[in-house]
């Protein structure tokens, strides 16, 4: 194990584990996911991918170091899709029921029925879009940190980044759900009942064929990706805006703004219930508090054992 994780930095160890992880889970539960060993196989690719980038950005120059520092950004929809086999194979059950009950026992109603008197479209083109830049906002914090060679910031900002990730992921398991635009709403009138402007439709079809629903999918409810609990959308873009500030990103209001609208949009396009972005908010709390005892860990263990610490990590 010492010389495997020689090279790696702790972003490396973190993304190792999990995809790991995610091979053992898909070949204990293989009785119930076809095609299992194929997951399983693009999994040993990536591990070994990463100990290559790892390997080869110690010692080959600035292609490599860019390879290395963004290659994360690919594997978080590999990780996702994946997620869509073995949520259903280990916890076939979904918890809407349950959340539901506990916005109502909270607010008194059902919030998303309830928002729908202030739609407007154009309030729904702004919030569509908003929710569209899930996957561009963390993107938006590294570069801006790496272009600026800030890379403690960019690491540090990664590192959390992916463990929010790979944290949501494990609640999707805990509590599989499929959310209020399918429990509380007609989903194929989503569209005439929350019109937009220009692109809100385009924008639903991307989304939507993400989760694995596109357009004229017989049974979107029943194929739809479990990924309400907790809402990854509010966590992620938490901390995103929360290490923005912390290490004062010149692109920190910009992120303030387009991510406070993001996951007000979580519940306005009735994506998720308030529930959700509690449990989300909880989420992002627990990753500032773990990633940093991972972080200490790995480098003390690197330490201990004479092994190479990258620059910015630690």
């Amino acid at each position: 194990m010492k010389r495997f994780f020689a090279y790696h930095n702790t972003t490396d160890f973190i993304n190792t584990i999990f995809i790991a992880m995610l091979a053992i889970a898909l070949a204990v539960w293989s009785y119930r996911i076809p095609s299992w060993w194929q997951f399983v196989a693009i999994d040993i690719l990536i591990i070994a991918a990463i100990q290559v980038l790892a390997k080869f950005a110690a010692s080959r120059g600035h292609r490599w170091n860019l390879a290395h520092g963004f290659y994360m950004m690919a594997l978080i929809p590999i990780a996702f899709k994946q997620m869509y086999v073995l949520v259903p194979a280990i916890n076939p059950v979904d918890y809407d029921a349950a959340l539901i009950a506990i916005d109502r026992w909270l607010f008194g109603c059902d919030v998303t029925i309830w928002m729908h008197q202030f739609a407007r479209p154009w309030l729904t083109e702004i919030l569509q879009l908003a929710y569209a830049s899930y996957y561009l906002l963390p993107f938006i914090l590294v570069v801006d940190f790496y272009r600026k060679k800030r890379m403690k910031a960019f690491k540090s900002v990664f590192m959390l980044v992916m463990l929010g990730f790979y944290l949501s992921y494990l609640g999707y398991v805990a509590v599989p759900a499929i959310g209020p635009r399918f429990t509380q709403h007609d989903f194929s009138a989503t569209d005439a009942e929350l019109p937009g402007l220009l692109v809100t439709s385009a924008l639903r079809v991307y989304t939507n064929t993400g989760e694995s629903i596109p357009p004229g999918h017989p049974y979107p409810a029943a194929d739809v990706q479990r990924d309400v609990f907790p809402s990854g959308h509010t966590e992620v873009t938490l901390l995103v805006m929360l290490l923005a500030f912390r290490y004062r990103a010149r692109t920190r209001w910009y992120l303030a703004v387009v991510g406070s609208l993001l996951v007000l949009a979580t519940v306005y396009l009735r994506y998720h219930y308030v529930i959700d972005l509690i449990g989300g908010t909880a989420f992002a709390w627990l990753t500032l508090e773990i990633g940093p005892l991972i972080d200490r860990w790995f480098v003390d263990w690197k330490r201990r054992h004479a092994l190479p610490i990258e620059n910015g990590q630690g």
